[in-house]
């Protein structure tokens, strides 16, 4: 009896089952998609607004990953794309283009299917001349301005997204100069044979003013602490900057979930432009907790807590803990956002951190005031003066091995007590700049950081040098799958007087690693001692090139080559005996970063390394780590 009731339900959920799965597992898939003839528009957005797709493979092997999405061929939605083709040359100025051919072949199988459309572009629509009226209420300069910015290029093809985008950044301009009620239309008139002519044309409205400021939503947060934030006040001349400026300025508060400021009188046009600030708050209290491996620090811990109203008055404090094999401690900070004034903040930072090398260990117990000006969203620059407690001490094997004790006892190592320990006070200088789209998995932009620290001299301790360093790094996406990314490092530590005891060993630099030059582990690229023991320097330049590539919707692959070396001293850097690297890699994107694996292969290895107590002959690397590798 229990046999037939499960032969019977078997029987009812097979028709279900079979539904999944072909559900699941299209019959016929997009193996290739190709796209001919199409020399005058990016092909690759071309493909981003059509529905039939290839599916992702692993470039060079032709592999497709198993957990990635198989986009089925539908024969309705190539069709459909055939309209969409010719749609989109039409809006970029080619209205005779045309779909000549759709070529379908299937495999011998008949499970996939390669895709070929030919199209022919036919004579675009050029743009004559572009002209402004109505703009006389500028300022001179801010008329220059627009004409120098306007992306309509006389003789290329009419582009009705670059002519729209025109119309927005005249808008702007309008608005931007004391006139929040301006419209700008726009015309085109036929100019000889397949040319126009577009005109823009302003009706500027009234000049305003800034008016009364309202602020609601905000429950615990004083009124206070959101208008110190706004670069606006009444009797100001309107500027629309300064209203996207303050909001962006009142989301980096990291107070509010919401926040919106926006005209009270909407479209009535009045000389004085009464705004509202609403806000919606978020959570003050943040923790976060993570347990996670990596090749180099095996297991990691770290734990964050984060005050964001601390004390009320919208500063931030927080707490971040964390342990490893390499370094491990306790850091906590304060920052006072609106100090003085608004693009001002002070912040104060005090730590108890420990850093394990191969021939020694350090503990900095440290304390450190800034001073931060953000001149813009993406350029800032920083004044900090320090003080902190530099502890270290050799390793045990290194007691047992006469050459590297005497070569660490030449850079500072105390022979008595076999540790280096001194105080070090330091003023320091930052300065950011970041046109990049994501901080974590950046696609485009460029991202400059140069610091300048000065110890000894102005103030008192034991260590007396001067630092210099550069960070440069370029994104520069290729298409709509790859993006090429870029970075030089340039470090550069001079001791006063030439003494080696003067720089002491917590400042000292490595390369290698997952974030460096991969052929290598983390703490192997620098002087060795006579042993081939690391010893770290006071030179660095690095160097790394890098080809990230889509191949699913969260998957990605990379390639790439570094190169870099670590000298005894700054003014011996040089190009001409750098470490080089090779490898590739795997992505996957998460909402805290990317979850990477690279192996990286040594191209000239550094003969003599030790890590550990024994030789280093083995010339790859594998790393596994979270976030790009810069």
């Amino acid at each position: 009896m229990r046999g037939r009731r499960c032969h019977t339900l078997l029987l009812l959920l097979l028709p279900l089952a079979t539904a999944c799965a072909s559900a699941r597992q299209p019959g016929t898939v997009v193996h290739s998609f190709t796209i001919t003839g199409a020399d005058h528009v990016d092909v690759s957005r071309l493909k981003s607004v059509l529905a039939t797709r290839a599916n992702p493979v692993v470039p060079i092997l032709g592999w497709q990953l198993p957990w990635t999405r198989k986009n089925g061929f539908d024969r309705t939605r190539l069709d459909a794309d055939v309209q969409r083709i010719t749609a989109f040359y039409g809006d970029r100025g080619y209205p005779n283009a045309q779909v000549t051919n759709v070529d379908v072949k299937p495999n011998a199988r008949e499970t996939a299917v390669d895709v070929t459309v030919s199209i022919q572009e036919g004579e675009p629509v050029r743009v004559a001349a572009v002209q402004l009226r109505g703009f006389d209420a500028l300022p001179p300069r801010r008329l220059e301005q627009l004409e120098r910015s306007n992306p309509l290029v006389t003789g290329a093809a009419r582009d009705r997204q670059l002519v729209a985008s025109a119309r927005d950044i005249a808008l702007n301009t309008m608005r931007d100069e004391g006139y929040p009620y301006a419209r700008v239309g726009v015309t085109e008139e036929p100019s000889g044979t397949d040319a126009v002519t577009v005109t823009l044309t302003s009706d500027p409205g009234p000049v305003a003013h800034f008016g009364d400021v309202q602020i609601a939503g905000n429950r615990s947060i004083g009124n206070e602490v959101i208008a110190r934030q706004l670069l606006f006040k009444p009797g100001d001349l309107y500027r629309r900057s300064l209203v996207q400026e303050s909001q962006r300025r009142l989301y980096g508060l990291e107070l509010f979930q919401f926040v919106n400021i926006e005209n009270v009188d909407g479209d009535r046009a009045s000389a004085v432009v009464p705004t509202r600030v609403t806000v919606a708050e978020g959570k003050h209290h943040r923790v976060n907790f993570g347990v996670g491996y990596g090749t180099e620090e095996k297991g990691r811990v770290d734990a964050e807590y984060r005050n964001v109203n601390f004390l009320g008055g919208g500063r931030s404090a927080g707490a971040h803990a964390r342990w490893s094999s390499l370094d491990r401690g306790l850091r906590l900070d304060v920052t006072q956002p609106y100090f003085l004034a608004p693009h001002l903040s002070l912040g104060g930072e005090a730590q108890q951190w420990y850093t394990y090398t191969p021939a020694y260990h350090s503990t900095v117990t440290a304390a450190k005031i800034t001073l931060t000006h953000r001149e813009t969203q993406r350029l800032s620059w920083a004044l900090s003066v320090g003080s902190e407690r530099n502890n270290s001490a050799i390793e045990p094997e290194v007691l047992n091995d006469p050459d590297l004790y005497a070569d660490l006892i030449a850079l500072g190592l105390d022979p008595t007590t076999r540790t280096q320990s001194g105080t070090l006070s330091s003023l320091g200088f930052d300065l950011q700049r970041n046109t990049t789209d994501n901080v974590l998995n950046a696609h485009h932009g460029t991202q400059v950081t140069l610091h300048a620290e000065e110890a000894g001299r102005l103030l008192p301790g034991t260590y007396n040098y001067y630092a210099l360093s550069a960070d440069g790094r370029y994104y520069l996406p290729v298409g709509s799958r790859w993006v090429m990314a870029s970075r030089l490092q340039v470090g550069a530590i001079n001791a006063f007087g030439n003494s080696p005891a003067q720089v002491p060993f917590s400042k000292k630099y490595f390369l290698g690693g997952a974030s460096s030059i991969r052929g290598w582990g983390r703490y192997e690229v620098s002087p060795l001692s006579r042993s081939g023991l690391p010893l770290g320097g006071n030179g660095l330049l690095e160097a790394s090139v890098e080809a990230r590539a889509t191949l699913g919707a969260k998957l990605g692959g990379v390639v790439f080559i570094d190169g870099g070396n670590v000298w005894p001293s700054g003014r011996q850097i040089t190009v001409d005996n750098l470490r080089y690297a090779v490898g590739t890699g795997l992505r996957y994107d998460t909402p805290v970063g990317p979850i990477r694996v690279d192996i990286g292969y040594q191209i000239n290895p550094i003969p003599d390394l030790m890590v550990g107590g024994s030789p280093q002959p083995r010339r790859w690397r594998l790393h596994f780590s979270i976030g790009q590798a810069f």
